[in-house]
Protein backbone atom coordinates (compact mmCIF):
# COMPACT_ATOMS: atom_id res chain seq x y z
CA UNK A 1 0.00 0.00 0.00
CA UNK A 2 1.20 3.48 -0.82
CA UNK A 3 2.11 5.02 2.53
CA UNK A 4 1.08 8.48 1.37
CA UNK A 5 -2.62 9.27 0.91
CA UNK A 6 -3.27 12.60 -0.77
CA UNK A 7 -6.43 14.59 -0.27
CA UNK A 8 -7.48 18.21 0.06
CA UNK A 9 -6.05 20.46 2.80
CA UNK A 10 -8.99 21.53 4.94
CA UNK A 11 -7.60 22.84 8.23
CA UNK A 12 -3.89 23.56 8.87
CA UNK A 13 -1.69 21.82 11.38
CA UNK A 14 0.32 18.64 11.83
CA UNK A 15 -0.66 15.73 14.07
CA UNK A 16 1.20 12.51 14.78
CA UNK A 17 -1.09 9.86 16.23
CA UNK A 18 -2.87 6.56 15.93
CA UNK A 19 -5.63 6.11 13.35
CA UNK A 20 -9.16 5.52 14.61
CA UNK A 21 -11.34 4.30 11.73
CA UNK A 22 -15.02 5.06 12.18
CA UNK A 23 -17.20 2.98 9.87
CA UNK A 24 -20.78 4.13 10.27
CA UNK A 25 -22.80 2.08 7.82
CA UNK A 26 -25.41 -0.68 7.93
CA UNK A 27 -23.56 -4.01 8.36
CA UNK A 28 -24.17 -7.08 6.22
CA UNK A 29 -26.57 -9.47 7.92
CA UNK A 30 -26.26 -13.21 7.29
CA UNK A 31 -29.69 -14.83 7.05
CA UNK A 32 -30.26 -17.27 9.89
CA UNK A 33 -33.21 -19.50 10.80
CA UNK A 34 -33.83 -20.51 14.41
CA UNK A 35 -35.65 -23.52 15.91
CA UNK A 36 -39.04 -23.18 17.59
CA UNK A 37 -37.56 -23.80 21.02
CA UNK A 38 -35.13 -20.88 20.53
CA UNK A 39 -37.83 -18.25 19.80
CA UNK A 40 -38.34 -17.07 23.38
CA UNK A 41 -34.59 -16.65 23.94
CA UNK A 42 -34.23 -14.81 20.61
CA UNK A 43 -36.99 -12.35 21.54
CA UNK A 44 -35.26 -11.79 24.87
CA UNK A 45 -31.96 -11.21 23.05
CA UNK A 46 -33.68 -8.67 20.81
CA UNK A 47 -35.09 -6.77 23.81
CA UNK A 48 -31.69 -6.82 25.49
CA UNK A 49 -30.14 -5.26 22.39
CA UNK A 50 -32.85 -2.58 22.33
CA UNK A 51 -32.24 -1.71 25.95
CA UNK A 52 -28.49 -1.63 25.41
CA UNK A 53 -28.98 0.66 22.40
CA UNK A 54 -31.25 2.96 24.44
CA UNK A 55 -28.71 3.14 27.25
CA UNK A 56 -25.99 3.80 24.72
CA UNK A 57 -27.95 6.61 23.09
CA UNK A 58 -28.75 8.20 26.46
CA UNK A 59 -25.03 8.17 27.27
CA UNK A 60 -24.15 9.59 23.87
CA UNK A 61 -26.80 12.27 24.26
CA UNK A 62 -25.49 13.32 27.68
CA UNK A 63 -21.93 13.45 26.38
CA UNK A 64 -23.00 15.51 23.37
CA UNK A 65 -24.80 17.90 25.70
CA UNK A 66 -21.56 18.42 27.64
CA UNK A 67 -19.46 18.92 24.49
CA UNK A 68 -21.83 20.80 22.21
CA UNK A 69 -24.73 21.95 24.39
CA UNK A 70 -28.23 20.74 25.14
CA UNK A 71 -29.66 22.08 21.90
CA UNK A 72 -27.21 20.11 19.75
CA UNK A 73 -27.76 16.95 21.81
CA UNK A 74 -31.47 16.88 20.95
CA UNK A 75 -30.58 15.28 17.64
CA UNK A 76 -30.68 11.92 19.47
CA UNK A 77 -34.24 12.32 20.83
CA UNK A 78 -35.85 11.12 17.58
CA UNK A 79 -33.68 8.00 17.64
CA UNK A 80 -34.72 7.21 21.21
CA UNK A 81 -38.37 7.52 20.15
CA UNK A 82 -37.79 4.99 17.35
CA UNK A 83 -36.25 2.49 19.77
CA UNK A 84 -39.38 2.69 21.92
CA UNK A 85 -41.89 2.39 19.07
CA UNK A 86 -44.42 -0.34 19.92
CA UNK A 87 -45.32 -1.02 16.28
CA UNK A 88 -41.68 -1.57 15.34
CA UNK A 89 -41.03 -3.85 18.29
CA UNK A 90 -44.17 -5.86 17.58
CA UNK A 91 -43.24 -6.33 13.91
CA UNK A 92 -39.77 -7.66 14.80
CA UNK A 93 -41.20 -10.03 17.43
CA UNK A 94 -43.67 -11.33 14.85
CA UNK A 95 -40.89 -12.17 12.40
CA UNK A 96 -38.85 -13.87 15.12
CA UNK A 97 -41.89 -16.06 15.87
CA UNK A 98 -41.72 -17.07 12.20
CA UNK A 99 -38.27 -18.55 12.97
CA UNK A 100 -36.13 -15.62 11.80
CA UNK A 101 -33.08 -14.70 13.87
CA UNK A 102 -33.37 -11.36 15.66
CA UNK A 103 -30.87 -9.60 13.39
CA UNK A 104 -32.66 -10.83 10.26
CA UNK A 105 -36.06 -9.81 11.63
CA UNK A 106 -34.79 -6.37 12.62
CA UNK A 107 -33.07 -5.82 9.24
CA UNK A 108 -36.26 -6.68 7.35
CA UNK A 109 -38.34 -4.40 9.58
CA UNK A 110 -35.96 -1.47 9.20
CA UNK A 111 -35.82 -1.97 5.45
CA UNK A 112 -39.62 -1.74 5.40
CA UNK A 113 -39.52 1.38 7.56
CA UNK A 114 -36.88 3.08 5.40
CA UNK A 115 -38.88 2.29 2.26
CA UNK A 116 -42.10 3.55 3.85
CA UNK A 117 -40.62 6.78 5.21
CA UNK A 118 -38.61 7.57 2.07
CA UNK A 119 -41.84 7.52 0.05
CA UNK A 120 -44.02 9.24 2.65
CA UNK A 121 -46.08 12.24 1.52
CA UNK A 122 -45.00 14.22 4.60
CA UNK A 123 -41.59 15.90 4.34
CA UNK A 124 -41.16 15.45 8.08
CA UNK A 125 -41.55 11.70 7.73
CA UNK A 126 -39.12 11.53 4.80
CA UNK A 127 -36.45 13.24 6.86
CA UNK A 128 -36.68 10.43 9.46
CA UNK A 129 -34.75 8.07 7.15
CA UNK A 130 -31.41 9.25 8.54
CA UNK A 131 -32.51 8.54 12.10
CA UNK A 132 -33.81 5.11 11.09
CA UNK A 133 -30.45 4.27 9.54
CA UNK A 134 -28.57 5.36 12.66
CA UNK A 135 -30.82 3.20 14.83
CA UNK A 136 -30.42 0.24 12.48
CA UNK A 137 -26.63 0.48 12.63
CA UNK A 138 -26.64 0.57 16.43
CA UNK A 139 -29.00 -2.34 17.02
CA UNK A 140 -27.56 -4.59 14.30
CA UNK A 141 -24.03 -3.97 15.59
CA UNK A 142 -25.16 -5.21 19.01
CA UNK A 143 -27.05 -8.22 17.65
CA UNK A 144 -24.10 -9.22 15.46
CA UNK A 145 -21.51 -8.64 18.23
CA UNK A 146 -19.68 -6.07 16.09
CA UNK A 147 -17.32 -3.46 17.59
CA UNK A 148 -18.93 -0.17 18.60
CA UNK A 149 -17.20 2.61 16.70
CA UNK A 150 -18.75 5.70 18.29
CA UNK A 151 -16.19 8.46 18.89
CA UNK A 152 -17.58 8.32 22.45
CA UNK A 153 -15.33 5.35 23.14
CA UNK A 154 -12.17 7.41 22.88
CA UNK A 155 -10.53 8.29 26.19
CA UNK A 156 -9.48 11.86 26.83
CA UNK A 157 -5.92 12.51 25.79
CA UNK A 158 -5.84 9.71 23.22
CA UNK A 159 -5.06 12.20 20.45
CA UNK A 160 -6.28 10.01 17.60
CA UNK A 161 -6.65 10.84 13.94
CA UNK A 162 -10.33 10.18 13.24
CA UNK A 163 -10.75 8.61 9.79
CA UNK A 164 -14.29 8.30 8.46
CA UNK A 165 -16.21 8.59 5.20
CA UNK A 166 -17.92 11.80 6.27
CA UNK A 167 -19.15 13.43 9.45
CA UNK A 168 -22.93 13.38 9.76
CA UNK A 169 -24.62 15.69 12.31
CA UNK A 170 -25.10 12.79 14.74
CA UNK A 171 -21.37 12.00 14.57
CA UNK A 172 -20.23 15.61 14.61
CA UNK A 173 -21.81 16.45 17.96
CA UNK A 174 -19.94 13.51 19.52
CA UNK A 175 -16.44 14.62 18.50
CA UNK A 176 -14.49 15.32 21.68
CA UNK A 177 -11.67 17.79 21.11
CA UNK A 178 -9.86 16.28 24.10
CA UNK A 179 -9.76 12.87 22.38
CA UNK A 180 -9.70 13.62 18.65
CA UNK A 181 -6.58 15.46 17.47
CA UNK A 182 -7.30 15.54 13.71
CA UNK A 183 -9.92 14.53 11.15
CA UNK A 184 -9.55 12.77 7.78
CA UNK A 185 -12.51 12.00 5.52
CA UNK A 186 -13.07 10.22 2.23
CA UNK A 187 -15.60 12.84 1.15
CA UNK A 188 -15.65 16.63 1.16
CA UNK A 189 -13.80 19.63 -0.20
CA UNK A 190 -12.10 22.62 1.39
CA UNK A 191 -15.39 24.51 1.56
CA UNK A 192 -17.61 21.60 2.59
CA UNK A 193 -19.05 21.89 6.05
CA UNK A 194 -16.85 19.23 7.64
CA UNK A 195 -13.85 21.37 6.61
CA UNK A 196 -15.42 24.54 8.00
CA UNK A 197 -16.25 22.66 11.22
CA UNK A 198 -12.64 21.44 11.58
CA UNK A 199 -11.29 24.96 11.18
CA UNK A 200 -13.81 26.23 13.70
CA UNK A 201 -12.75 23.56 16.21
CA UNK A 202 -9.08 24.20 15.52
CA UNK A 203 -8.53 20.59 14.44
CA UNK A 204 -6.11 19.83 11.57
CA UNK A 205 -8.03 18.10 8.78
CA UNK A 206 -7.67 16.52 5.37
CA UNK A 207 -10.77 15.82 3.27
CA UNK A 208 -11.43 14.24 -0.12
CA UNK A 209 -9.18 11.21 0.50
CA UNK A 210 -11.79 9.04 -1.27
CA UNK A 211 -10.64 5.61 -0.07
CA UNK A 212 -8.96 6.07 3.31
CA UNK A 213 -11.59 4.11 5.24
CA UNK A 214 -11.15 1.16 2.87
CA UNK A 215 -7.37 1.17 3.07
CA UNK A 216 -6.91 1.56 6.82
CA UNK A 217 -7.79 -0.87 9.58
CA UNK A 218 -7.28 1.39 12.58
CA UNK A 219 -4.41 1.50 15.03
CA UNK A 220 -1.80 2.46 12.44
CA UNK A 221 0.61 5.23 13.36
CA UNK A 222 0.09 8.15 10.99
CA UNK A 223 0.97 11.76 10.32
CA UNK A 224 -1.81 14.08 9.19
CA UNK A 225 -0.64 17.28 7.53
CA UNK A 226 -3.61 19.60 7.19
CA UNK A 227 -1.54 22.23 5.42
CA UNK A 228 -0.54 20.07 2.45
CA UNK A 229 -3.51 17.66 2.53
CA UNK A 230 -1.55 14.45 3.13
CA UNK A 231 -1.92 11.46 5.42
CA UNK A 232 1.29 9.45 5.91
CA UNK A 233 0.79 5.86 7.10
CA UNK A 234 3.32 4.03 9.28
CA UNK A 235 5.99 6.75 9.01
CA UNK A 236 9.58 6.07 9.96
CA UNK A 237 11.09 7.59 13.11
CA UNK A 238 13.01 10.05 10.94
CA UNK A 239 9.81 11.15 9.15
CA UNK A 240 8.00 11.59 12.45
CA UNK A 241 10.80 13.78 13.78
CA UNK A 242 10.82 15.85 10.58
CA UNK A 243 7.08 16.50 10.88
CA UNK A 244 7.32 17.27 14.58
CA UNK A 245 10.00 19.82 13.83
CA UNK A 246 7.72 21.37 11.19
CA UNK A 247 4.90 21.39 13.74
CA UNK A 248 7.13 23.21 16.23
CA UNK A 249 8.03 25.78 13.58
CA UNK A 250 4.36 26.29 12.71
CA UNK A 251 3.53 26.74 16.40
CA UNK A 252 6.27 29.35 16.71
CA UNK A 253 4.89 31.13 13.63
CA UNK A 254 1.43 31.07 15.18
CA UNK A 255 2.74 32.62 18.39
CA UNK A 256 4.55 35.34 16.45
CA UNK A 257 1.44 36.16 14.44
CA UNK A 258 -0.73 36.16 17.57
CA UNK A 259 1.45 38.91 19.06
CA UNK A 260 0.19 41.17 16.28
CA UNK A 261 -3.46 40.68 17.24
CA UNK A 262 -3.74 44.24 18.53
CA UNK A 263 -1.97 45.87 15.58
CA UNK A 264 -3.85 48.08 13.13
CA UNK A 265 -4.90 46.38 9.89
CA UNK A 266 -3.53 48.99 7.49
CA UNK A 267 -1.64 48.46 4.21
CA UNK A 268 1.77 49.99 3.65
CA UNK A 269 0.15 52.76 1.56
CA UNK A 270 -2.38 53.65 4.24
CA UNK A 271 -5.53 51.74 3.23
CA UNK A 272 -7.52 50.55 6.25
CA UNK A 273 -8.80 46.95 5.86
CA UNK A 274 -11.45 45.95 8.38
CA UNK A 275 -10.94 42.36 9.50
CA UNK A 276 -13.95 40.53 10.88
CA UNK A 277 -14.19 36.94 12.12
CA UNK A 278 -16.65 34.24 11.08
CA UNK A 279 -18.40 32.55 14.01
CA UNK A 280 -20.13 29.16 13.69
CA UNK A 281 -21.33 28.70 17.27
CA UNK A 282 -21.57 31.10 20.25
CA UNK A 283 -18.76 29.21 21.98
CA UNK A 284 -16.40 30.50 19.25
CA UNK A 285 -17.13 34.14 20.03
CA UNK A 286 -14.66 34.71 22.87
CA UNK A 287 -11.74 33.18 20.92
CA UNK A 288 -12.73 35.23 17.88
CA UNK A 289 -12.76 38.39 19.99
CA UNK A 290 -9.22 37.62 21.23
CA UNK A 291 -7.95 37.02 17.69
CA UNK A 292 -7.72 40.71 16.95
CA UNK A 293 -10.85 40.79 14.81
CA UNK A 294 -12.71 44.08 14.46
CA UNK A 295 -16.03 42.28 14.97
CA UNK A 296 -18.04 39.45 13.46
CA UNK A 297 -18.66 39.61 9.73
CA UNK A 298 -20.66 36.37 9.64
CA UNK A 299 -22.34 34.59 12.49
CA UNK A 300 -23.96 31.46 11.13
CA UNK A 301 -27.22 30.51 12.84
CA UNK A 302 -27.64 27.01 11.42
CA UNK A 303 -26.15 25.50 14.60
CA UNK A 304 -29.53 26.23 16.17
CA UNK A 305 -31.41 23.95 13.78
CA UNK A 306 -29.22 21.39 12.01
CA UNK A 307 -29.81 17.87 13.25
CA UNK A 308 -32.55 18.84 15.70
CA UNK A 309 -36.06 17.50 15.88
CA UNK A 310 -37.60 20.87 16.84
CA UNK A 311 -36.96 24.46 15.86
CA UNK A 312 -35.42 26.76 18.51
CA UNK A 313 -37.80 29.16 20.17
CA UNK A 314 -37.36 32.92 20.39
CA UNK A 315 -35.84 32.85 23.87
CA UNK A 316 -33.15 30.30 23.00
CA UNK A 317 -32.15 32.28 19.94
CA UNK A 318 -32.10 35.57 21.85
CA UNK A 319 -29.68 34.12 24.43
CA UNK A 320 -27.34 32.80 21.72
CA UNK A 321 -27.23 36.10 19.81
CA UNK A 322 -26.83 38.16 22.97
CA UNK A 323 -23.88 36.02 24.08
CA UNK A 324 -21.95 36.80 20.90
CA UNK A 325 -22.80 40.51 21.00
CA UNK A 326 -21.62 40.81 24.59
CA UNK A 327 -18.34 39.06 23.72
CA UNK A 328 -17.57 41.81 21.19
CA UNK A 329 -18.72 44.83 23.21
CA UNK A 330 -19.17 47.81 20.91
CA UNK A 331 -17.73 46.03 17.84
CA UNK A 332 -19.98 45.11 14.91
CA UNK A 333 -21.65 41.68 14.83
CA UNK A 334 -23.32 40.62 11.57
CA UNK A 335 -25.75 37.74 12.07
CA UNK A 336 -27.02 35.80 9.08
CA UNK A 337 -30.60 34.58 9.18
CA UNK A 338 -31.20 30.85 8.77
CA UNK A 339 -29.40 29.47 5.73
CA UNK A 340 -31.13 26.12 6.05
CA UNK A 341 -31.67 23.85 3.08
CA UNK A 342 -29.08 22.40 0.72
CA UNK A 343 -26.79 20.40 3.00
CA UNK A 344 -28.00 22.07 6.21
CA UNK A 345 -31.36 20.76 7.37
CA UNK A 346 -33.07 20.18 10.69
CA UNK A 347 -34.26 16.67 11.35
CA UNK A 348 -37.81 16.52 10.05
CA UNK A 349 -40.25 18.92 8.49
CA UNK A 350 -38.37 19.81 5.32
CA UNK A 351 -38.42 18.10 1.96
CA UNK A 352 -35.61 16.18 0.36
CA UNK A 353 -35.03 17.65 -3.11
CA UNK A 354 -33.30 16.35 -6.22
CA UNK A 355 -31.19 19.52 -6.45
CA UNK A 356 -31.34 21.15 -3.00
CA UNK A 357 -28.73 23.87 -3.67
CA UNK A 358 -31.03 25.28 -6.36
CA UNK A 359 -34.17 24.58 -4.40
CA UNK A 360 -36.15 25.62 -1.37
CA UNK A 361 -33.51 27.01 0.97
CA UNK A 362 -32.22 30.06 2.83
CA UNK A 363 -34.39 33.20 2.45
CA UNK A 364 -36.87 31.31 0.24
CA UNK A 365 -37.63 28.84 2.98
CA UNK A 366 -37.76 31.54 5.66
CA UNK A 367 -40.22 33.73 3.76
CA UNK A 368 -42.41 30.74 2.88
CA UNK A 369 -42.36 29.57 6.51
CA UNK A 370 -43.03 32.73 8.55
CA UNK A 371 -43.60 30.65 11.69
CA UNK A 372 -39.89 29.77 11.47
CA UNK A 373 -38.70 33.24 10.45
CA UNK A 374 -40.74 35.46 12.78
CA UNK A 375 -39.25 34.12 16.06
CA UNK A 376 -35.75 34.63 14.67
CA UNK A 377 -36.49 38.21 13.66
CA UNK A 378 -37.95 38.93 17.12
CA UNK A 379 -34.90 37.41 18.80
CA UNK A 380 -32.55 39.47 16.62
CA UNK A 381 -34.40 42.73 17.32
CA UNK A 382 -34.26 42.00 21.06
CA UNK A 383 -30.56 41.11 20.95
CA UNK A 384 -29.82 44.35 19.07
CA UNK A 385 -30.30 46.26 22.32
CA UNK A 386 -27.04 44.69 23.57
CA UNK A 387 -24.64 45.82 20.85
CA UNK A 388 -23.98 46.79 17.24
CA UNK A 389 -26.00 44.05 15.55
CA UNK A 390 -26.60 43.92 11.82
CA UNK A 391 -28.76 41.39 9.99
CA UNK A 392 -27.69 39.65 6.81
CA UNK A 393 -30.04 37.78 4.45
CA UNK A 394 -28.71 34.74 2.54
CA UNK A 395 -29.23 33.81 -1.11
CA UNK A 396 -31.01 37.01 -2.07
CA UNK A 397 -31.74 37.28 -5.80
CA UNK A 398 -34.45 39.96 -5.89
CA UNK A 399 -35.16 43.14 -3.94
CA UNK A 400 -38.68 41.84 -3.26
CA UNK A 401 -37.17 39.40 -0.74
CA UNK A 402 -35.58 42.27 1.17
CA UNK A 403 -38.85 44.20 1.22
CA UNK A 404 -40.79 41.19 2.46
CA UNK A 405 -38.29 40.78 5.29
CA UNK A 406 -38.62 44.42 6.28
CA UNK A 407 -42.42 44.04 6.38
CA UNK A 408 -42.12 41.02 8.68
CA UNK A 409 -39.70 42.89 10.94
CA UNK A 410 -42.09 45.83 11.22
CA UNK A 411 -44.95 43.51 12.16
CA UNK A 412 -42.88 41.70 14.79
CA UNK A 413 -41.60 45.00 16.20
CA UNK A 414 -45.21 46.00 16.85
CA UNK A 415 -45.76 42.72 18.68
CA UNK A 416 -42.67 43.27 20.85
CA UNK A 417 -43.72 46.84 21.60
CA UNK A 418 -47.21 45.69 22.58
CA UNK A 419 -45.64 43.25 25.05
CA UNK A 420 -43.32 45.90 26.41
CA UNK A 421 -40.17 44.01 25.41
CA UNK A 422 -37.07 46.13 24.65
CA UNK A 423 -35.99 45.86 21.03
CA UNK A 424 -34.63 47.78 18.05
CA UNK A 425 -36.14 48.02 14.58
CA UNK A 426 -33.49 50.39 13.16
CA UNK A 427 -31.07 47.54 12.42
CA UNK A 428 -28.94 47.69 9.25
CA UNK A 429 -30.20 44.98 6.89
CA UNK A 430 -27.74 43.61 4.36
CA UNK A 431 -27.85 41.05 1.58
CA UNK A 432 -25.51 38.24 0.63
CA UNK A 433 -24.28 38.31 -2.94
CA UNK A 434 -24.05 34.58 -3.70
CA UNK A 435 -25.37 34.20 -7.25
CA UNK A 436 -24.34 35.69 -10.59
CA UNK A 437 -27.80 37.28 -10.80
CA UNK A 438 -27.32 39.14 -7.51
CA UNK A 439 -23.86 40.34 -8.53
CA UNK A 440 -24.88 41.54 -11.99
CA UNK A 441 -28.01 43.23 -10.61
CA UNK A 442 -26.37 44.56 -7.43
CA UNK A 443 -27.54 48.07 -8.31
CA UNK A 444 -31.17 46.98 -7.84
CA UNK A 445 -30.54 46.52 -4.11
CA UNK A 446 -29.29 50.08 -3.60
CA UNK A 447 -31.66 51.93 -1.29
CA UNK A 448 -32.99 48.72 0.24
CA UNK A 449 -29.81 46.97 1.44
CA UNK A 450 -27.56 48.66 4.01
CA UNK A 451 -24.55 46.58 2.97
CA UNK A 452 -23.43 43.78 0.65
CA UNK A 453 -21.66 40.64 1.82
CA UNK A 454 -20.15 38.44 -0.87
CA UNK A 455 -20.38 34.74 -0.09
CA UNK A 456 -17.57 33.44 -2.29
CA UNK A 457 -18.27 29.76 -1.55
CA UNK A 458 -21.71 29.80 -3.15
CA UNK A 459 -20.85 32.50 -5.68
CA UNK A 460 -18.09 30.26 -7.03
CA UNK A 461 -20.32 27.19 -6.93
CA UNK A 462 -23.16 28.81 -8.84
CA UNK A 463 -20.92 30.67 -11.30
CA UNK A 464 -18.84 27.66 -12.29
CA UNK A 465 -21.57 25.00 -11.92
CA UNK A 466 -19.24 23.09 -9.57
CA UNK A 467 -20.67 21.40 -6.47
CA UNK A 468 -18.45 22.67 -3.67
CA UNK A 469 -18.88 19.41 -1.73
CA UNK A 470 -17.90 17.07 -4.57
CA UNK A 471 -14.36 15.76 -4.09
CA UNK A 472 -14.28 14.46 -7.68
CA UNK A 473 -14.32 17.98 -9.11
CA UNK A 474 -12.68 19.85 -6.25
CA UNK A 475 -9.83 21.00 -8.51
CA UNK A 476 -12.39 22.85 -10.66
CA UNK A 477 -13.69 24.85 -7.70
CA UNK A 478 -11.60 28.02 -7.80
CA UNK A 479 -12.60 31.55 -6.79
CA UNK A 480 -9.73 32.83 -8.96
CA UNK A 481 -11.65 32.04 -12.14
CA UNK A 482 -11.85 35.29 -14.14
CA UNK A 483 -15.65 35.06 -14.20
CA UNK A 484 -15.86 34.94 -10.39
CA UNK A 485 -13.38 37.78 -9.97
CA UNK A 486 -15.35 39.95 -12.39
CA UNK A 487 -18.57 39.34 -10.46
CA UNK A 488 -16.82 40.41 -7.25
CA UNK A 489 -15.45 43.49 -9.03
CA UNK A 490 -18.94 44.35 -10.26
CA UNK A 491 -20.36 44.17 -6.72
CA UNK A 492 -17.56 46.34 -5.31
CA UNK A 493 -18.06 48.88 -8.10
CA UNK A 494 -21.77 49.22 -7.30
CA UNK A 495 -21.09 49.43 -3.57
CA UNK A 496 -18.45 52.13 -3.92
CA UNK A 497 -20.59 54.17 -6.32
CA UNK A 498 -23.54 54.18 -3.92
CA UNK A 499 -21.83 54.26 -0.50
CA UNK A 500 -22.87 50.67 0.29
CA UNK A 501 -20.23 48.79 2.28
CA UNK A 502 -18.97 45.52 0.77
CA UNK A 503 -17.58 42.62 2.83
CA UNK A 504 -16.31 39.25 1.63
CA UNK A 505 -17.19 36.54 4.14
CA UNK A 506 -16.47 33.33 2.22
CA UNK A 507 -13.53 31.02 2.89
CA UNK A 508 -11.69 32.79 0.04
CA UNK A 509 -10.87 35.70 2.36
CA UNK A 510 -9.02 33.43 4.82
CA UNK A 511 -6.25 32.53 2.35
CA UNK A 512 -3.47 35.10 1.89
CA UNK A 513 -3.27 34.84 -1.89
CA UNK A 514 -7.05 35.19 -2.18
CA UNK A 515 -7.09 38.06 0.32
CA UNK A 516 -4.41 39.82 -1.77
CA UNK A 517 -6.69 39.47 -4.81
CA UNK A 518 -9.69 40.82 -2.89
CA UNK A 519 -7.75 43.87 -1.71
CA UNK A 520 -6.77 44.44 -5.33
CA UNK A 521 -10.43 44.22 -6.35
CA UNK A 522 -11.23 47.05 -3.94
CA UNK A 523 -12.67 45.04 -1.05
CA UNK A 524 -11.97 46.83 2.25
CA UNK A 525 -13.80 44.49 4.62
CA UNK A 526 -12.83 40.84 4.99
CA UNK A 527 -14.43 38.27 7.30
CA UNK A 528 -12.26 35.23 7.90
CA UNK A 529 -11.96 32.15 10.11
CA UNK A 530 -10.81 33.29 13.60
CA UNK A 531 -7.55 31.35 13.31
CA UNK A 532 -6.78 33.19 10.06
CA UNK A 533 -7.19 36.71 11.45
CA UNK A 534 -3.52 37.16 12.53
CA UNK A 535 -2.20 35.74 9.24
CA UNK A 536 -4.43 37.92 7.06
CA UNK A 537 -3.60 40.93 9.24
CA UNK A 538 0.11 40.25 8.66
CA UNK A 539 -0.57 40.11 4.92
CA UNK A 540 -2.48 43.40 5.00
CA UNK A 541 0.31 45.13 6.92
CA UNK A 542 2.92 43.86 4.46
CA UNK A 543 1.42 44.88 1.11
CA UNK A 544 0.42 48.06 -0.67
CA UNK A 545 -3.19 48.23 -1.83
CA UNK A 546 -1.96 49.90 -5.02
CA UNK A 547 0.31 46.90 -5.75
CA UNK A 548 -2.63 44.52 -5.21
CA UNK A 549 -4.82 46.60 -7.55
CA UNK A 550 -2.11 46.57 -10.22
CA UNK A 551 -1.72 42.79 -9.86
CA UNK A 552 -5.46 42.22 -10.21
CA UNK A 553 -5.65 44.51 -13.23
CA UNK A 554 -3.02 42.34 -14.90
CA UNK A 555 -4.65 39.09 -13.75
CA UNK A 556 -8.11 40.00 -15.05
CA UNK A 557 -6.75 40.10 -18.60
CA UNK A 558 -5.79 36.41 -18.37
CA UNK A 559 -7.99 33.53 -19.61
CA UNK A 560 -7.67 30.89 -16.86
CA UNK A 561 -7.66 30.58 -13.07
CA UNK A 562 -4.23 28.92 -13.26
CA UNK A 563 -2.80 31.93 -15.12
CA UNK A 564 -4.40 34.28 -12.61
CA UNK A 565 -2.89 32.37 -9.66
CA UNK A 566 0.61 32.48 -11.15
CA UNK A 567 0.48 36.23 -11.71
CA UNK A 568 -1.01 36.98 -8.28
CA UNK A 569 1.54 34.79 -6.53
CA UNK A 570 4.45 36.43 -8.36
CA UNK A 571 3.15 39.90 -7.53
CA UNK A 572 2.47 38.94 -3.91
CA UNK A 573 6.04 37.68 -3.45
CA UNK A 574 7.36 40.88 -5.00
CA UNK A 575 5.17 43.02 -2.75
CA UNK A 576 5.95 41.17 0.52
CA UNK A 577 9.63 40.58 -0.10
CA UNK A 578 11.33 38.42 2.55
CA UNK A 579 8.32 38.10 4.88
CA UNK A 580 7.40 34.37 4.71
CA UNK A 581 4.02 34.51 6.41
CA UNK A 582 1.77 35.62 3.51
CA UNK A 583 2.92 32.62 1.47
CA UNK A 584 1.07 30.17 3.74
CA UNK A 585 -0.26 27.37 1.58
CA UNK A 586 1.49 28.49 -1.60
CA UNK A 587 3.56 25.94 -3.52
CA UNK A 588 7.31 26.53 -3.51
CA UNK A 589 8.60 28.16 -6.70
Amino acid sequence: MDRRLVGIPASPGIVVGRVHVLIWEVPDVPQRIIDDDAIAAEIARFHAALEQARARLRTVRARAARHAGEEEARIFDAQLFILEDIELIGRVEGLIRQNLAAESAFEITMLEWRHHFARHASPMMRERVGDITDVEIRVLSLLLDLPDHDPLDLPKGSGVILVTHDLTPSLTVQVDREAVAAIATDAGTRVSHVAILARSLGLPAVVGLRSATGRLRGGEMAILDGTTGTLWINPTDAEIEDFRERSRREAAVGEELAREAGAESVTTDGERITLYANVDIPEDAEAAARSGADGVGLMRTEFLVVGRTTMPDEEEQYRAYRRVLESFGERTVVIRTFDIGGDKLPVGGYPTEANPFLGWRAIRMCLDEPDVFRPQLRALMRAATHGDLRIMLPLIVTVAEVRQTRELMAEEAKDLAARGIPHRLDIPLGVMIETPAAAVAADTFVGEASFFSIGTNDLTQYSLAVDRGNANIADRFTPLHPGVLRLIARTVEVGNANDVGVTVCGEMASEPLMAFALIGLGVRRLSVAPRAVPLVKRLVRGVAAADAASAVEEALRLPTAEDVAIVLERRLRTSCGADPFPYDGLPPR
